[in-house]
């Protein structure tokens, strides 16, 4: 599968410091130390409907991370797939009266126009659940070769209890577990397993789904198996950062580990990052509470998408919190300005500003920290109109690289 058109990104005079990052399986922050490249997967949409703003937030965390060691001197693999089939898809085909593969491809393209308006970097490997499917047989006979599957019916089920480390990722109590589970496309309750929270990892055939051939019958991916094929495959075991966002801690990105590790008997990521949610109308956006900003839509009503990245850029990825748009209004008011700032020539002194955006986007990607500086810049410059003691006379010069080349913003 295609991924989007790259943007250039300039190449900086300065070189960024090692990147420290927050690691959920951990609870602390730790320093990425890449050896040769940097190695990155990030858990792509399900295209059924997209690119909402929560989605935008998610990449954009992961974006900054790439562009944060490539900053620092790193070549960068970043690896994504796309869940192009998977049960809310065909229930949304469904529903809507759609052919499924016509959606996934629909919405698929939609994305990559609002990946490439926003301006985050492509990965090297954009990956789909259907073409990854012989990936996917292949990890789950090495799994079975071990033993650490076992049939439900039709369907083939990952004994959690075969994974050493489980439960090492999410530091979750099995109680939580058990909740994230239910709330999370888990079947905790189901008849015939061995352990409530076993996954499946192929889906037997349905009437009315798509099926493929398997050694194991005729049927299609569980959720989990696919991204652990698709990572094991690009970025092979032990990969920098396993990043996506927090509602994937669990079950996925445990059970995305948990198969890796029982197959190769390596560690699957060195560490797991994690974007927070963002809601509209009080509540956490979703499609079952109809209460998505979609970033096409926004494009649509002649938005400047860099606005619309600034307004992501203003709260740090970890955190949870609500989109207004007041928010989506102030960054639009503050891109203009920033341009006007930039096009005087003289300006406040800018090389400062450039180190604190590298060192704040360094420490767990702190993007508030970096554009509070860019926002006294701007204060600064348009309150003496660029004529303050001490100005720099290529400020918009010095600027703009890593304006660019750091946070995305192209200007």
């Amino acid at each position: 599968m295609r991924a989007w058109n790259a943007p250039g990104i300039p190449v900086l005079p300065v070189t960024g410091p090692p990147v420290v990052l927050h690691d959920t399986s951990t609870g602390g922050k730790v320093e990425t130390s890449p050896e040769g490249p940097a190695r990155l997967y990030v858990c792509g949409i399900t295209p059924y409907d997209a690119t909402h703003i929560g989605h935008a937030n998610t990449y954009i965390a992961f974006d900054l991370l790439n562009r944060a060691w490539r900053s620092a001197g790193h070549d960068v693999r970043y690896v994504q797939n796309v869940t192009d089939v998977d049960d809310p898809l065909l229930e949304r085909a469904t529903k809507v009266g759609v052919d499924w593969v016509e959606l996934a491809e629909r919405e698929t393209e939609l994305f990559r126009h609002d990946m490439e308006a926003l301006r985050v970097l492509p990965p090297a490997e954009y990956v789909g659940a259907v073409e990854s499917i012989p990936l996917v047989i292949e990890l789950i006979q090495r799994l079975d070769a071990g033993g650490s599957l076992y049939r439900v019916d039709t369907d083939l089920y990952f004994s959690v209890a075969a994974d050493p480390a489980f439960g090492e990722e999410s530091r979750y109590d099995r109680e939580t577990m058990l909740r994230f589970f239910a709330e999370r496309g888990g079947d905790p309750d189901r008849p015939g397993k061995k352990d409530p929270l076993d996954c499946v990892v192929w889906r037997g055939e349905r009437e009315d789904e798509p099926s493929w051939d398997s050694p194991f019958g005729k049927g299609r991916p569980g959720w989990h198996i696919e991204c652990a094929a698709i990572a094991l495959q690009h970025l092979g075991t032990g990969f920098d950062v396993q990043g996506g966002g927090s509602d994937l801690v669990f079950p996925h990105h445990e059970m995305c580990a948990g198969h890796v590790q029982v197959a190769t008997g390596e560690p699957f990521a060195k560490a797991y990052s994690h974007a927070g949610m963002v809601a509209y109308d009080g509540q956490k956006m979703s499609k079952s509470l109809g209460n998505l900003v979609f970033v096409s839509a926004l494009r649509n009503s002649d938005i400047d998408p860099m606005a619309i990245r600034l307004a992501l850029l203003r709260h740090h990825y970890r955190t949870d919190w609500e989109w207004t748009d007041d928010l989506l209004w102030t960054a639009v008011d503050d891109i203009a300005n920033l341009r006007r700032a930039l096009a005087l020539g003289d300006g406040a002194p800018a090389a400062p500003v450039v180190q604190e955006v590298l060192a704040a986007l360094a420490d767990d990607l702190d993007a508030p920290r970096a554009t509070a500086a860019i926002d006294a810049w701007v204060k600064a410059t348009l309150g003496t109109d660029g004529l303050a003691d001490n100005s720099d006379t290529e400020a918009s010069m010095t600027l703009l690289p890593v304006l660019d080349a750091a946070l995305g913003l192209s200007l």
